[in-house]
């Protein structure tokens, strides 16, 4: 028996093995796979959207409930269209795009070199003999109307971002709690992109949900903030099972026009080295931007957006509505924002792919087989324990339902009596479930039962009055 991770499959089969688990094991499924699926779009299962909240649930504690100076906000996903004109969307929210005219599929101009052509899966966009259009901008906001009638006064977006919402509620937050700068205001939410080419699998998809952070600073002090988060959210992914040889900081060379410096957290997917969060140094760009914004609503008549131009600054702009009044200093000043902006859907397809390991165990026979396992960290597991009666009868049933009544009262269990007990710890190793209780003949004579861990597979007997705390100690452990 071994339990070292195996390195000997390629990366397209690594993933393929982790996207087939996912589908047999209930994790996530195609969306409208009944209809053929949704290109860009995935649903969560019983098991996924366990694991997707664990790991929601873990940001959240660590910045909301575990810190003093950061607040939550959850905003509507519809918003004022002046929204979008005022961050920059509207005008300048696209990307490059081109047709192939033989094959009909559209790419991004700017990432041709990973584009598949849609007709020749071996060849790129253009490689097939299909003659390329020159590229032109693609706006990745989906658009809709509110009310009745579809019109340009009635013209929305469904948010491409969650950050806007929480920069047009700072107000509102200074003004209703006890926040004093340096503070932050954090929100998990749906986004949604028209991609042009969504893919490796949940990766880059056009709805998925955010967990980001606005951390509002004094002008002067950004720098030194900015560094702190960088290193603070790269320790949380370690912390929670990352391997940080996995893991990189990458600093952006090019930035965009509303950063002042930005570091992406990348991780290394069996598809290569991708995105999980982008920590931004994003100055006061967005409140001024704002500023404007509420400025210029007033001249605006419902008419297009894009040809809107936004108000012109004025001298006391860092007295308006989104100024801060700093009671210590007696200044009044815009703040500069820290922006930790992560994925939730590519924070968990990142847990499964670390998590994710092949070894040797035994069947019924005792011969070796092969046995995959998702080696989660006990706080993200989607089922904390599974209580399992050897047999169904003898009174092991009625044993085990009573020790998994009285353990799911503090944590997700399960029951289950169906198949041989070597089938029901295989299917338990595969969704990264920590612990198997097993009830057998002996927990009637003197109350303990088995204790089986996922990772080493050794079993250990355990009095049966000691789970609970077994199980507080295994969710709290180190990660591996």
């Amino acid at each position: 028996m071994t339990t070292e991770r195996t390195q000997s499959d390629s990366d397209d089969r690594r993933m393929d093995k982790i996207v087939a688990l996912t589908r047999r094991r209930g994790f996530i499924f195609q969306s409208s796979e009944l209809y053929g699926g949704i290109n860009g779009a995935w649903d969560y299962g019983p098991v996924g959207v366990q694991l997707k909240r664990n790991v929601k649930d873990a940001w959240w504690r660590s910045l909301v409930e575990e810190r003093d100076d950061i607040v939550g906000l959850d905003t509507a996903i519809l918003m004022h269209p002046m929204v979008w004109k005022a961050s920059g969307h509207v005008d300048g929210f696209s990307d490059p795009m081109v047709d192939c005219k033989l094959c009909k599929k559209r790419f991004r101009a700017d990432d041709l070199d990973n584009a598949i052509c849609g007709q020749k899966p071996s060849k790129r966009p253009g490689q097939c003999g299909g003659e390329l259009t020159e590229p032109r901008n693609f706006n990745l906001m989906f658009e809709t109307f509110l009310g009745p009638v579809s019109d340009t006064s009635s013209r929305t977006f469904l948010r491409p971002e969650t950050a806007q919402g929480i920069f047009v509620n700072f107000a509102n937050v200074v003004a209703t709690t006890r926040v004093k700068i340096p503070f932050g205001i954090a929100q998990i939410g749906k986004s949604f992109r028209n991609e042009i080419n969504p893919r490796n699998f949940t990766f880059r998809s056009r709805e998925f949900e955010q967990m980001e952070l606005e951390f509002f600073v004094k002008p002067g002090t950004d720098e030194e903030w900015f560094h702190r988060w960088v290193q603070w959210r790269r320790d949380w992914y370690i912390g929670l099972g990352i391997r940080p040889e996995n893991l990189r900081l990458v600093p952006h060379e090019k930035l965009a026009h509303y950063s002042r410096a930005t570091t992406d957290v990348e991780y290394r997917f069996p598809f290569g080295w991708g995105e999980l969060e982008g920590i931004a140094n994003r100055g006061d760009f967005d409140l001024r931007q704002h500023q404007r914004g509420i400025r210029t609503v007033a001249r605006w008549d419902g008419g297009d957006l894009q040809a809107l131009q936004l108000v012109e600054e004025e001298q006391d702009w860092h007295r308006g509505k989104l100024s801060y009044f700093d009671e210590e200093t007696k200044q009044r000043y815009i703040p500069y924002v820290i922006e930790p902006a992560a994925g939730a859907d590519r924070a968990t397809l990142a847990f499964l792919c670390d998590a994710y390991d092949e070894d040797s165990a035994p069947d019924a026979k005792g011969q070796l087989e092969t046995r995959e396992v998702l080696r989660l960290h006990p706080r993200l597991a989607p089922v904390k324990a599974a209580v399992l009666p050897l047999v169904r009868k003898d009174g092991q049933p009625e044993r085990a339902m009573r020790i998994y009544e009285a353990l799911k009262r503090r944590y997700v269990v399960e029951y289950d009596e169906s198949g041989s007990i070597g089938k029901r710890y295989r299917r338990q190793d595969e969704i990264g479930t920590p612990l198997c209780i097993t009830i057998d003949y002996d927990t009637s004579k003197d109350g303990t039962v088995t204790v089986r861990d996922r990772d080493s597979m050794r079993q250990v007997r355990v009095s049966e009055d000691r789970l609970l705390e077994l199980l507080d100690e295994t969710i709290h452990r180190e990660p591996r």
